[in-house]
């Protein structure tokens, strides 16, 4: 295949199909198969060229300040590193290939913006990536780290539990991590298999010391983001990348922030209390429309946005009203932060229950390729457990 990008076949198929995922190793060959494969696809189908295994719900209840632009998710966090680059001449974006813009495009610009010095690529070494970090943010730089995927991590998980989180502690307040921020893409994706499909927030949650937290949305990454930034204490943030380009919102353009450890009431309702975080919200919300539909009943839907630390306030007081929980997220069931949750409402809340409190979640077994659809927490399987919790 040719490698003119300029070609009538490159031009057309780039104008049909904005491919959610791009895998930096794949080779050019591949990527132009790819492109041409999806010719053959309905052309109702080449615009959302991966499958979704929910609808997206966009933000109506967050109040916008100033000129608003609309924007898919990874261009909302885009902006935002523009803005802290822009606000703190004392900040650096490193990480794998974020120079040309990152594999998702988060990155995309910077480096022609703000200049190679600020805006740099790392050795593939995640490692290496957080403990840079946590020297810059010692000495005072805003330190904006990324990992290429959250299944990655893991290498730099003694950084990041055992210094950047304990800094503070072991120092005497004499140094901090709190200007250290590390995103990293999470979550399902449609085709990603077991190394760039896993939602590890849930053994960073038992961490004291980190912030941890996933955006369900264009305003609440870019809100999210920038209040992680600029929060004293190191933050891990994590993305569900399916979103980067499905979801879609009207996105002020001002520097504004949203707070940490606050959940979001996305949806009111008095029967059942559905709590999840990213992406899972979607298929809460689709949950709610069906069983409103189906059952006659309604739903209160709740983002916790932050898992570390986490609303228990907002969830209890939901609870208290409804008598009934459900909670849900793509990650295995035995220990995911969903257990936490589940513990915390039966101590607080066992004298409103009305119903044993339900986890609707991942299997516990490595995360699947072709069989990511029975995988995932979908909407049916969360309707069902729904179901069962009312009439029980």
């Amino acid at each position: 295949p040719s490698d003119d990008n300029t070609s009538p076949l490159s031009s057309f198929v780039e104008e049909q199909c904005q491919p959610i995922m791009i895998l930096s190793k794949s080779s050019t060959g591949l990527q132009h198969a790819t492109k041409f494969l999806r010719l053959f696809l309905p052309k109702d189908h080449r615009k959302n060229c991966r499958y979704a295994h929910f609808a997206f719900y966009p933000d109506t209840k967050t109040e916008r300040t100033g000129e608003t632009k609309q924007m898919n998710m990874y261009q909302a966090i885009n902006n935002a590193m523009h803005l802290a680059l822009e606000k703190d001449d004392n900040s650096v974006v490193f990480g794998e290939d974020v120079e040309f813009g990152g594999v998702f495009r988060c990155s995309v610009g910077l480096k022609e913006r703000f200049g190679q010095s600020r805006v740099f690529n790392t050795p593939l070494c995640e490692q290496g990536i957080v403990g840079f970090g946590i020297g810059l943010a010692n000495v005072g730089t805003t330190a904006i780290a990324e990992i290429q995927f959250a299944d990655y991590i893991f290498p730099a998980f003694d950084q990041l539990v055992n210094e950047a989180a304990k800094y503070r502690y072991r120092s005497g307040g004499q140094f901090d991590c709190g200007k250290l921020t590390v995103r990293s893409p999470c979550g399902a994706v449609g085709h990603g298999a077991l190394y760039h499909s896993q939602s590890p927030e849930a053994y960073f949650a038992h961490t004291p010391g980190l912030k941890v937290v996933v955006p369900r949305g264009p305003v609440q990454a870019k809100g999210l983001l920038l209040s992680c930034i600029d929060e004293p204490d190191p933050c891990v943030f994590f993305e569900p990348k399916i979103l980067y380009r499905t979801a879609i919102e009207d996105v002020s353009l001002d520097h504004y922030k949203l707070p940490l450890g606050k959940a979001d009431v996305v949806r009111e309702g008095d029967a059942i209390t559905l709590i999840g975080w990213g992406t899972q919200i979607h298929v809460l919300l689709e949950v709610a429309d069906l069983v409103q539909n189906e059952l006659g009943a309604s739903c209160e839907v709740i983002d916790l946005c932050s898992i570390l630390p986490w609303d228990v306030e907002t969830v209890c007081k939901s609870v208290r009203k409804t008598g009934r929980c459900i909670v849900s997220h793509e990650a295995p069931l035995t220990q995911g932060f969903g257990s936490e949750i589940a513990a915390t409402i039966q101590e607080e809340c066992f004298l409103s229950l009305e119903a044993p409190i339900g986890r609707v979640t991942g299997w516990d077994t490595p995360f699947p390729h072709v069989h990511e659809v029975f995988y995932l927490p979908d909407k049916w399987r969360c309707f069902e457990a729904v179901k069962n919790t009312l009439e029980y």
